[in-house]
C-alpha cells in the first residue's frame, strides 16, 4: 500500500528553517499502531494525519502524533497542514466560509490561509494552576543559576507548559536541559500540571519581540524549533492575567517570537490574543509554511 505524504517547514519563509512537519493527507484505514509507526519513521516533532471530518460542515479531522505520543492540539502541525492542504488544492476554504475548519482533540480550530501564511485561531479555554513552578527547580532543569529565572508559571490552551521568563537572550541560548533535574521536578512521574518547558526573554507587552526555546522531553522531543501551542498558551496566559496581565478590561496583545535559532532552524511565530471584560476571547498563532518535499510511503 502506498501512502502519499508531504514534508513542509513551518514558521519560516525559506526551506530548511522552521519546524519540520510531515502531512499524510489521507489516513483512512490506518490503525493507531500504524499511525504511531509512521510518526516514528518520520521522526519529526509532529506528523499530521488527515481524516474526513465527523461534521461535513468542517474541512477535516486531524490527528497529531509526536514520535512518542498523540496530542489533542499543536500549533505548527495545524498551521502547516492548513497551508499544505490548501496549497495542494486538497481543501477549499471557500467551502467553509473562507477559513479551514479542523476538528482536533481540543475542539474546532479555525485557520485562515493567505498564500504561504496561515493563522490559526482557537477559543479553547485557558487553563492554569494556582501553584506556580519553583524558579530554583526550573533553573536547575535548564542548567542555569537561579537568578536567571525572572518569573515562571503553568498554562495551557490544549498542551500544558511550564513558562519561564529569563533575564536575557544569552540565558535562553545558554540553557542546557539537565534530564535528571528535569525528571525530578517536572517529569511525567511527578504528575504535575506540565512536564515541558518553554523559556523566553523579552517583555510581555504589545508589539514586543521574544527570543524563545522549547524543551519537550515529555513528548519525546528534546528541543522543538517552533512550538505554536506554547506560543498560543503564552499570549493566552498574559491576556488572562496569569503572567504580566493586560491591566485593562478590553484589549489585544501581539507578540513576535523567534525560536529555533540556537538549533540552526530559525522560526518566526506571530502570536496574539484578545480579551473582553477581562476575559480571554481568543488566541491566534500564525506564520509562513514552505513545502519542501512530496512522495509516497510504502506501508
Amino acid at each position: 500500500m502506498s501512502l502519499a505524504f508531504h514534508i513542509a517547514d513551518v514558521f519560516t519563509d525559506r526551506p530548511f528553517g522552521g519546524n519540520q512537519l510531515a502531512v499524510v493527507p489521507d489516513a483512512r484505514g490506518l490503525s493507531d499502531k500504524r499511525l504511531a509507526e509512521i510518526a516514528r519513521e518520520f521522526n519529526f516533532s509532529e506528523t499530521v494525519f488527515v481524516l474526513p471530518p465527523e461534521d461535513p460542515a468542517h474541512s477535516a479531522r486531524l490527528r497529531i502524533l509526536t514520535p512518542a505520543v498523540e496530542l489533542p492540539f499543536a500549533g505548527h502541525p495545524t498551521v502547516g497542514a492548513a497551508a499544505v492542504l490548501v496549497g495542494q488544492g486538497l481543501v477549499d476554504p471557500a467551502a467553509t466560509g473562507g477559513a479551514v475548519l479542523f476538528e482536533e482533540g481540543v475542539g474546532l480550530v479555525s485557520v485562515r490561509v493567505d498564500g504561504s501564511f496561515a493563522e490559526l485561531t482557537m477559543t479553547a479555554p485557558y487553563r492554569t494552576s494556582a501553584e506556580r513552578p519553583d524558579p530554583v527547580a526550573v533553573a536547575a532543569a535548564l542548567s542555569l543559576p537561579a537568578g536567571a529565572v525572572l518569573e515562571c508559571w503553568f498554562g495551557s490552551v490544549g498542551v500544558p507548559f511550564c513558562y519561564a521568563r529569563l533575564t536575557d537572550a544569552a540565558a535562553v541560548d545558554g540553557a542546557v536541559l539537565d534530564r535528571a533535574a528535569w525528571a525530578a521536578a517536572f517529569g511525567p512521574e511527578v504528575g504535575g500540571f506540565a512536564s515541558d518547558l518553554y523559556v523566553f526573554a523579552g517583555e510581555l507587552t504589545d508589539g514586543s519581540r521574544l527570543h524563545a526555546r522549547s524543551f519537550i522531553p515529555g513528548m519525546g522531543v528534546v528541543e522543538d524549533p517552533a512550538t505554536g501551542a506554547a506560543a498560543a498558551g503564552l499570549v493566552a496566559g498574559v491576556a488572562s492575567g496569569h503572567a504580566a496581565g493586560p491591566g485593562t478590561p478590553d484589549g489585544a496583545l501581539s507578540l513576535t517570537i523567534d525560536q529555533g535559532v540556537a538549533m540552526g532552524r530559525p522560526s518566526v511565530i506571530a502570536a496574539s490574543a484578545r480579551w473582553v471584560d477581562g476575559a480571554l476571547v481568543s488566541a491566534s498563532v500564525g506564520g509562513h509554511t514552505v513545502l519542501v518535499a512530496s512522495g509516497e510511503l510504502t506501508v
